[in-house]
C-alpha cells in the first residue's frame, strides 16, 4: 500500500524546491484530461506510485459524473498495479506505449478500449525529441533525492526519464525514501546526444565505462510540484528453472562453448544481453556453473541470475537501465548496494539499447518468443496473431544488431496442446533476416549461412516436439510440391489456419499423420 510521508525535506535538499512540496492528491489535480504524461518506470523498477493512484481516482470520480477523464501514458517499459493497473480500471488511458505487462491493461487493450503503440525501446525517446508523437506535457517521475543544487538523484531505473524531463511543459517529482540513497554514483546519465544532422558518435566502447553524470537534471522552474513516499518496487517472486528451461539452456551454453572452440569470440564471451523470464534465468544461472570467467553485460535489467553472476565473481560488470529483480534478491541488493555501485552501471534506454553501442560492443543477444515458423520468423507479442501479449520491448534493438541474435522457448505451450514451432508465425517482430539462432529444449538450430529450404529441415528436425514433428514435415513436404515458388516453400491459406486445422478442429491430434 502506498502512503505520503510527512512532509519533509530529508530527502529533498533544496530549499527552493522544498516548498513545492504537496500531497499526491494535490499533484495529480496538476494533471489534466487530454495530457500526454511521461512516466518513469521500467519492468516494476522507479515507477511512481502515489499520483498514479489519486489521478485514478480523479478520472474514476469524473467519469462517474459523466466527464470522460482520460491521459496518455509513456513509460520506460512495464511499470505496477499503482500506475498501469490503477488507470487502466478506471479506463483512464487513451494511449499507452512503449510495453506493458499489466493484465488490466492487456485486457483494456484486446478488447479495443485503449490504444496502445508498440515500439521499439531504443525508439521511444528520440519518437518524443524528434516531435513524431506531439507534446509531451508532463513528467512524473521517481526518484532517490533532490540534491542542494536541485539535480536529483535516480531510483531503481532511469527509462526515458531524462527526456520526460527535457521534453515536457510541467514536471512531478515523486521522491521515494524507501529507494536507497546508495544508489548514488550508479548512474550514468549521458547528455551528449544531439539529433540528426548534427549527431556524433556515443563514446561507449566497453560496457562498464561511464561517460555521463550521475545524476539528472531538472530547469527548477518546470518543477511544478514534489510528492514525499516510501513505497516499495513490484518485484515478482522468481521460479526455478523448470525442466524445460534447464535443457534450453544447456544447448545456449554447448553453442557457446563450440563459438569459443570455432575461435569467433573468445574466451570469456563477448557482452550478453538476457531478456526477462525463467530462461533467461536459467541461461544465467548456467553460467554462474559453468567455465567461462571474466564476463561482461550490456543489457536493458538486471536480473537475479546477473546478481549471482556478480557475487561469483564471474561477472565484472553488468550495464542496464533498471533492475528486475525477485523480493529476495532485491532484500540482498538493497541491503548492499554499496558493494554493487562500482560493477552495475545504470543508463537512460536510449543509451542501453541504441543500435551504434550494441553492434559496436558485439553484444550476444538472447530474448524469448512465444513461437518462431520453420524458415526462422519469430512472433514474440501477439498470441494467435491478434491478440497482444506484452510488446516487443527491447528484443528488436538486440536482436537486430547484436553479434549474435538467439531466440528461445519451449517447444509447446498450453500444456502441449500447441506448438510454438509453426509452418508460419500468425506475427511477425523479428524476419528471418534478424534471427540467427532458434532453441526449444529439444535442441538448437543455427540458422546462420543456410537457405530458407535449409532451415526448415534444421527447425524442424532440432528444435520441433515429436509430437508435432510429422505436421511440420507433412506441410513442408507439400509446400514444396505446391507452393507458387521455391525459394521459401509456402502455403499462405493453411500455414495461416495451421493451429485451427489440426487441433481446434478435432481433424487432427498430436503425434498423428
Amino acid at each position: 500500500m502506498v502512503t505520503s510521508a510527512p512532509t519533509t525535506t530529508a530527502r529533498v535538499l533544496n530549499t527552493g524546491l522544498g516548498q513545492r512540496i504537496m500531497s499526491a492528491t494535490e499533484a495529480a489535480a496538476l494533471i489534466r484530461s487530454g495530457d500526454q504524461v511521461g512516466m518513469s518506470g521500467f519492468t516494476g523498477s522507479g515507477y511512481p506510485k502515489a499520483v498514479p493512484i489519486e489521478l485514478a481516482r480523479r478520472i474514476a470520480e469524473a467519469n462517474l459524473r459523466g466527464q470522460k477523464f482520460q491521459v496518455s501514458v509513456f513509460t520506460g517499459a512495464s511499470t505496477g498495479p499503482e500506475l498501469d493497473g490503477a488507470l487502466a480500471m478506471a479506463g483512464g488511458i487513451h494511449l499507452r506505449l512503449p510495453y506493458q505487462s499489466d493484465p488490466e491493461t492487456r485486457k483494456r487493450i484486446n478488447a479495443g478500449e485503449m490504444d496502445y503503440m508498440d515500439i521499439h525501446l531504443s525508439h521511444v525517446a528520440q519518437f518524443v525529441e524528434y516531435g513524431f508523437l506531439g507534446k509531451l506535457d508532463v513528467a512524473l517521475i521517481e526518484v532517490a533525492a533532490v540534491l542542494e543544487d536541485g539535480r536529483l538523484l535516480p531510483s531503481s531505473s532511469i527509462g526515458n526519464n531524462k527526456t520526460w524531463i527535457d521534453q515536457a511543459e510541467r514536471v512531478i517529482l515523486e521522491v521515494n525514501s524507501w529507494q536507497p540513497s546508495a544508489l548514488e554514483g550508479m548512474h550514468d546519465i549521458y547528455y551528449g546526444l544531439q539529433p540528426p544532422p548534427n549527431r556524433g558518435p556515443i563514446p561507449l566502447v566497453t560496457p562498464g565505462q561511464r561517460i555521463g553524470s550521475p545524476y539528472l537534471e531538472v530547469p527548477s522552474e518546470k518543477v511544478v510540484a514534489i510528492v514525499l513516499t516510501d513505497a516499495p518496487d513490484r518485484n515478482s517472486a522468481f521460479k526455478a528453472p523448470d525442466q524445460a528451461s534447464r535443457l534450453i539452456a544447456g544447448h545456449i551454453l554447448e553453442f557457446l562453448s563450440w563459438e569459443v572452440q570455432k575461435g569467433r569470440m573468445p574466451a570469456n564471451l563477448l557482452p550478453l544481453q538476457s531478456g526477462v523470464g525463467n530462461i533467461a534465468n536459467a541461461v544465467l544461472f548456467g553460467l554462474e556453473k559453468g567455465k567461462f570467467e571474466g564476463l561482461t553485460s550490456y543489457t536493458e535489467v538486471i536480473q537475479d541470475g546477473m546478481i549471482r553472476l556478480l557475487k561469483s565473481g564471474k561477472l565484472t560488470c553488468a550495464s542496464a537501465t533498471a533492475f528486475s529483480l525477485s523480493p529476495e534478491m532485491l532484500t540482498e541488493v538493497n541491503a548492499n548496494m554499496s558493494s554493487y555501485r562500482d560493477r552495475i552501471v545504470l543508463r537512460p534506454q536510449e543509451i542501453s539499447n541504441h543500435p551504434e553501442i550494441i553492434r559496436r560492443l558485439g553484444v550476444i543477444a538472447m530474448n524469448g518468443m512465444i513461437e518462431a515458423d520453420i524458415y526462422g520468423n519469430v512472433n514474440s507479442t501477439h498470441v494467435m496473431g491478434s491478440r497482444i501479449q506484452n510488446g516487443i520491448g527491447g528484443s528488436g534493438d538486440f536482436a537486430r544488431n547484436g553479434y549474435l541474435s538467439i531466440f528461445m522457448a519451449p517447444s509447446t505451450a498450453q500444456k502441449g496442446t500447441i506448438s510454438t514451432i509453426v509452418p508460419m508465425v500468425s506475427h511477425v517482430d523479428h524476419t528471418e533476416h534478424d534471427v540467427q539462432v532458434i532453441v526449444t529444449e529439444h535442441g538448437l538450430a543455427d540458422l546462420r549461412g543456410l537457405s530458407p529450404r535449409q532451415r526448415a529441415h534444421l527447425i524442424i528436425e532440432k528444435c520441433s516436439s515429436p509430437d508435432y514433428k510429422p505436421l511440420l514435415l507433412d506441410y513442408f513436404n507439400r509446400a514444396e510440391r505446391l507452393s507458387y515458388g521455391k525459394h521459401t516453400p509456402h502455403l499462405p491459406t493453411e500455414s495461416l489456419s495451421w493451429h485451427s486445422r489440426y487441433l481446434r478442429s478435432g481433424q487432427m491430434k498430436p503425434g498423428e499423420t
